[in-house]
């Protein structure tokens, strides 16, 4: 421990006496073991990897459902595999056996983070639970998600993002009445992976200072309700329930999907001021004066009306006129896109987010991280990694010896 502060406070005292960051990415130098599947747990790690975190994925040999799921290769890998694992090293493992656990409890042992997003039962099983990993490294940071927390009644029960929708009354609000809709993106596990990440990065942040490592958790659950908690505190304040409004917003409006000549456009109208600018650009500056749009509340509850208003003034309009004139007036306003429009080069997003990358010899369309630091980059490597093509990399720079090596391999486990 006394060794880590030494290097810090070098580092620190480098990136002083030299006006510039002492490393080329915020976490060079941390090492992250990735046992997780799906979504939430590789993005979480992903994120760790964007910023320049030593990140390897353990799969079994064969590789995992999750790298199969929505193929976008020749081989088979898919989309979110591409997305969630960029940057990554691979390390096929077999971890069924025990033979193959003792090799993950050696990892484990000179790594810094684990990420893991399985029931506790599961953690139990693979001995990735806290205190299976602590007695391995006591400084350890253990980072898991499940679908419920582990002090409900659910804590073991598997799920996907739909049961974080599904469950936290958010599906119950989208749609028509009578006809309830989930989101077509996996917000749920996009949340809890962020979350998670943030929360590693706290953690590596607290062990800094005190030495302590820590158990981070995390739930689909959780960050379903977290996205949900105004609405829900709203009803818990005894406020009238909300009911399903299509794409109107309750709160305020006009605020809705409008229809025009050739698409759809979104306008979110929130506040007495841009209400006014609204009913003035519209010709219609009475509707200040109508009690029944006196504030965001009433013009939620009545907002049928005025999304009529809008629709009527736009169905000559194409989608361009009628985004170029909002927003000329400072209204918020945005076309619906399909993916055809975005990476057909639609508001140069597919320009400024989305690189040419590789998966192999293949090339691939890839999306790095979104977000950007000023002297310190993320890391420019966004491949994701083909199936066990750093194995024996990886168990030489954690230890096993070249004979160690060959015989994990003999023996299938890698």
């Amino acid at each position: 421990m006394i060794g880590r502060a030494y290097h810090l406070i070098r580092r620190r005292a480098q990136a002083h006496l030299t006006g510039v960051s002492a490393v080329s990415a915020i976490l060079e130098g941390i090492k992250v073991v990735d046992f997780g599947k799906y979504i939430a747990g590789p993005l979480c790690a992903g994120m760790l990897a964007d910023l320049g975190a030593d990140v390897v994925r353990i799969e079994k040999p064969g590789g995992g459902d999750d790298r199969y799921v929505a193929p976008a290769t020749d081989s088979g890998e898919g989309s979110l595999f591409l997305y969630g694992n960029r940057g990554k090293r691979s390390l096929t493992l077999d971890t069924s056996k025990p033979e193959g656990r003792a090799v993950l409890h050696r990892m484990i042992a000179k790594a810094d983070v684990v990420v893991a997003n399985l029931s506790p039962s599961a953690l139990s099983h693979f001995g990735l639970d806290y205190e299976s990993v602590k007695s391995l490294r006591e400084d350890i940071i253990l980072v898991t998600s499940s679908t419920f927390p582990s002090n409900t009644p659910m804590r073991d029960a598997l799920g996907l993002d739909s049961i974080g929708q599904v469950v936290s009354g958010g599906v119950y609000l989208t749609g028509e009445a009578g006809q309830p809709y989930k989101s077509a993106t996996a917000y749920v596990d996009f949340g809890t992976a962020v979350s998670s990440a943030f929360a590693a990065m706290a953690a590596l942040f607290n062990r800094e200072r005190t030495g302590q490592g820590m158990h981070v958790e995390s739930s689909l659950v959780g960050t379903a309700l977290n996205v949900m908690a105004p609405i829900l505190m709203e009803h818990a304040y005894g406020k009238a329930p909300r009911r399903p409004t299509g794409n109107r917003s309750p709160i305020g409006g006009p605020s809705d999907i409008i229809k025009t000549r050739d698409g759809w456009f979104v306008v979110s109208v929130l506040g007495n001021k841009l209400f006014a600018r609204w009913a003035k650009f519209i010709g219609r500056p009475e509707l200040t004066e109508d009690p029944r749009f006196a504030d965001d509340a009433l013009r939620g509850v009545n907002g049928d009306v005025l999304s009529q208003i809008m629709n009527e003034w736009a169905k000559n309009k194409t989608t361009d006129e009628c985004i170029k004139e909002l927003v000329q007036i400072g209204l918020p306003a945005g076309p619906v896109l399909s993916p055809d429009d975005i990476m057909g080069g639609a508001m140069s997003l597919r320009e400024s987010f989305f690189q040419q990358g590789k998966f192999g010899s293949e090339p691939i369309m890839q999306m790095p991280s979104p977000i950007r630091f000023s002297g310190a980059p993320v890391r420019e490597n966004i491949e994701a990694p083909e199936l066990g093509k750093h194995s024996r990399e990886v168990l030489g720079d954690y230890g096993f010896t070249q004979s160690e090596i060959e015989s994990l391999i003999e023996r299938q486990l890698v």
